[in-house]
Parts: structure tokens; C-alpha cells; sequence
């Protein structure tokens, strides 16, 4: 455990080296409160709108921010090093190879957690003083353990892209695709599914679809429970169905520990 938390420590802290904690937080920071204040401009209102509307908005670009953020601060952590030698280096030490990718993701999935609590914190803080109702905090507190799961979950496919190559240029490529896939080409596939699909796609169907997709979990379990009559489209069909928020959690959770435990394989049998 030691060696764990020795590896987290020193990600943590190149992670504040380099500057990724405060570039994180404050781009969080800047979207949310924009977002929070300024969302209803377009409609000709100005301020705080309603909770559900700001979870919503907020929803909406998280999944979009996040898995790249996520991708970005993650794709080289084992390729990276070992094209510079460092890997190898690393495992002379009394360090095995799980200690080594847990410690990494300890350390890197603690700066996502802090810099999404600090960054959209600041939204659920300007909330509250302006709408005054507890609720507030209860339903931003659901958002936020819901984006930092996200976020691990990009970091454990991030690790699956970084052991499957040889090179970090190939490592960045994979990780912008594998980005657009999830956060675009992925809903676009499932609508034109609804509409291609000759006799319609049943619910039961479409949401089991959209379990692919750790990015629709979020959203899913961030809209279950606010009032969604202006959610429409796919999200309203599995709205429907009636999935709890527990187990849409437990479902995104499985997204964090299955990719874990399969970099863990990978990296436990990769010759270097």
C-alpha cells in the first residue's frame, strides 16, 4: 500500500508541476459559473435559472469536457514513460506492476476529482446563495461524484489505449478518436438507429444501447432526478423506463473497475 500511495503521490504533484490541477479547475470553474449565470441569455433572461435547467446544461458539456480532459492527462502514462526509458527504470525499484498502474490512477484520478469538485463547486455554491433551497446541494453533489466517476472511467480506457501501443503519437491519435466516438459518433449512431429501424427500437433495447456509453450514463443519472419534461429524443426513452439512479450509478462505476481490471491484465502480461 505503501508503494501505491508513493506512485499516487508523485502523480499528484507532477499533475500540480505541470500545472494540469489549476488549468482543469478553472476551465470547470469558468464553464459552470458561465453556464450557471449566463445560460439563459439566448432567451433574453439574465442570472440564475432553474436548477434543472443549469444540471442539465451542465450535463451537457461535462460530457464533452471531461472524457477529454480525462484522455489528455492520461493516454501517455505508460507509453510515455516507456519510450523515455523511465518505465523500466521504475520496475527496478520494489514496485510491482499493479502497484505501479493503481498508483497512477490514485494520483491522476485525484486531480480530476479535486479539480471537478473545486471547479463545479463553485457553480453549486453560486446556486444555493441565489435560489436559497437545500436541494441544491443535494443534486450537485449527485452531479459531482457522477462527473468525477466519468472522468476515472476515461482514465481507465486511457490506460487500455496506453499499454496497446508502442508509441505516443499513435497513444494521442487513438484518444481523440476514441473521444469523438464516445462524445459524438456514438449518439449519432443510436438516432440514426431510431429513425433507420423499420419497426421501431423498443426501450428495453435502447437503453441497453446506451449502457455502452459511459457518457450517457452521466447524463442519465444527472436527469433521472430533476424534472426533465423538456428531455427529449433517447434520453427521454430511457428516461422512461424507469432505472433507478442507483443502479445507473452502479452501472457507471462498472465503467471505472472493468477497464481498470483489464489494464491491470494487459499491463501484468506486456513485455517490456
Amino acid at each position: 500500500m505503501n508503494q501505491i500511495l508513493t506512485v499516487a503521490s508523485k502523480e499528484f504533484y507532477d499533475g500540480l508541476r505541470n500545472r494540469w490541477l489549476f488549468s482543469i479547475t478553472l476551465i470547470f470553474a469558468l464553464c459552470s459559473i458561465g453556464l450557471t449565470y449566463f445560460g439563459a441569455v439566448a432567451s433574453g433572461v439574465e442570472g440564475v435559472t432553474s436548477l434543472s435547467a443549469t444540471i442539465t446544461s451542465l450535463a451537457s458539456l461535462t460530457v464533452f469536457l471531461i472524457p477529454l480532459i480525462a484522455l489528455l492527462l492520461s493516454y501517455d502514462s505508460f507509453v510515455g514513460e516507456q519510450e523515455s526509458g523511465t518505465l523500466l527504470l521504475l520496475l527496478t525499484y520494489p514496485l510491482s506492476k499493479n502497484q505501479l498502474l493503481l498508483g497512477k490512477f490514485i494520483g491522476q484520478g485525484s486531480i480530476i476529482a479535486l479539480a471537478t469538485l473545486l471547479g463545479f463547486g463553485s457553480s453549486a455554491i453560486l446556486l444555493y446563495f441565489q435560489l436559497g433551497d437545500i436541494i441544491v446541494i443535494k443534486n450537485f453533489s449527485i452531479f459531482i461524484v457522477s462527473a468525477i466517476l466519468l472522468g476515472l472511467s476515461f482514465i481507465a480506457i486511457a490506460y487500455l489505449i496506453s499499454l496497446s501501443v508502442n508509441e505516443k503519437s499513435k497513444a494521442a491519435g487513438i484518444a481523440l478518436i476514441t473521444w469523438f466516438c464516445f462524445a459524438l459518433v456514438f449518439d449519432l449512431a443510436l438516432l440514426a438507429l431510431l429513425v433507420g429501424y423499420d419497426q421501431g427500437m423498443s426501450q428495453t433495447a435502447l437503453t441497453q444501447l446506451m449502457m455502452l456509453n459511459p457518457t450517457d450514463i452521466f447524463r442519465l443519472v444527472n436527469l433521472s432526478g430533476l424534472d426533465t419534461n423538456e428531455v427529449n429524443g433517447a434520453l427521454a426513452a430511457a428516461l422512461n423506463l424507469g432505472l433507478s439512479q442507483g443502479q445507473l450509478f452502479s452501472i457507471l462505476l462498472a465503467w471505472v473497475a472493468l477497464p481498470l481490471a483489464l489494464a491491470l491484465f494487459i499491463f501484468d502480461r506486456k513485455k517490456l
